[in-house]
């Protein structure tokens, strides 16, 4: 009856969400008929799965981590069949993929006339996902002040609108993910640690392919089958060599870089008997990986200098201030003036990034 009351109150607004959630709800079925099964049967995936079981039928927020590739979306969309909220829409964001001063209008909405260019109140993705999921990939990318708007979220199960002025209540299932280490992010200053604590509730940690090479058999299995029938091609066989020339190469890119090899070889194949060109596998590591890794503490510096420098951009240079890069970065002007000169940032580089776009916050 609650809704019913809602579509007779604001007939427009009811109208619009519903809208927005048919649109929602097509791309979920749209993306449900590609490769999206989660195939292997190796103790490291059987515990994931396992996991999954024990974590789907509740309401509980879930962190899903893992390299690039390894299928984290994958076990955010199992999670989602498997919850009561199965019937509802599945909402994926990048979180990495979207400008930092739209993210908010983006996950949030906006109110018409709220910035310059906002002709039209815009529903953002936690309403199309209401009563279901929305899954954050790359959750780590998401700005500080974005970041307070999710934690309230999580908190209060409310948000407001960009440039709006009332709360509005939400009933939405938090899935986050990422590929990047949180807990430095949290040292650097760039992820609040009270926002971490929120998303995981539930960690579950994706293995690299590597880790489960009793998998690659029926993962190239059914990557062949399924690229032969969108090529039109029929192949019966798969050669003894290429399998153990799959079985042995490291993935650096995962499954995904599993599924475009296969991609790209059942189109070159002109044979029933299915086939790998060694020389693409051998020269991919080399682009994707340096011949001499660096070690932790250089690994660090790099990441927190670019944390410092994405709050020098956002910041056009300042250092202090309310909106300066200590207040963005959460950390003292004096700590972040010996880390500048520490890490040799130019802070005169970013004075020509003067912020002159609308600014798209405001939610407390």
């Amino acid at each position: 009856m609650a809704s019913v009351a809602v579509i007779m109150a604001d007939p427009k607004q009811s109208e619009e969400r519903l809208k927005h959630e048919s649109v929602a709800l097509s791309e979920e079925i749209d993306k449900g008929s590609m490769c999206d099964e989660i195939v292997g049967s190796s103790g490291t995936l059987q515990k994931v799965l396992s996991l999954v079981s024990k974590v789907a039928p509740t309401d509980a927020t879930v962190l899903v981590t893992g390299e690039t590739g390894t299928g984290k979306e994958l076990i955010a969309r199992a999670i989602h069949r498997q919850s009561g909220r199965s019937s509802r829409a599945f909402v994926s964001v990048n979180c990495a993929a979207i400008p930092r001063d739209l993210i908010a209008s983006e996950l949030f909405g906006h109110e018409k006339g709220s910035f310059t260019g906002a002709l039209q109140r815009r529903l953002g993705r936690f309403e199309l996902a209401e009563g279901g999921t929305i899954f954050l990939d790359e959750v780590g990318e998401l700005p500080l002040e974005t970041q307070i708007a999710l934690l309230r979220v999580l908190q209060e199960h409310e948000f407001e609108r960009v440039g709006g002025t009332r709360s509005i209540r939400t009933n939405v299932r938090v899935i986050a993910a990422t590929n990047r280490n949180l807990q430095v992010a949290i040292q650097a200053g760039t992820f609040r640690s009270d926002l971490f604590y929120r998303l995981n509730v539930f960690p579950i940690d994706m293995p690299p392919l590597r880790e489960r090479r009793e998998d690659i058999p029926v993962l190239v299995e059914y990557f062949v089958d399924h690229c032969a029938r969108n090529v039109g091609k029929n192949i019966s066989g798969i050669e003894k060599n290429s399998l153990e020339l799959l079985q042995t190469y490291p993935w650096p890119g995962n499954i995904r870089e599993l599924q475009n090899v296969i991609e790209r070889s059942v189109i070159m194949c002109e044979t029933e008997n299915f086939s790998v060109d060694k020389t693409w596998l051998a020269q991919q590591p080399l682009a994707t990986e340096p011949k001499i890794p660096l070690d932790l503490s250089e690994k660090l510096a790099a990441q927190e200098k670019e944390m410092i420098e994405a709050a020098l951009r956002e910041s056009a240079g300042r250092v202090f201030g309310p909106s300066g890069a200590a207040a963005r970065l959460g950390i003292a002007r004096s700590t972040l003036e010996s880390k500048i000169r520490s890490l040799k940032i130019s802070k005169n580089s970013f004075k020509d990034f003067a912020d002159t776009s609308p600014i798209l916050f405001g939610i407390g």
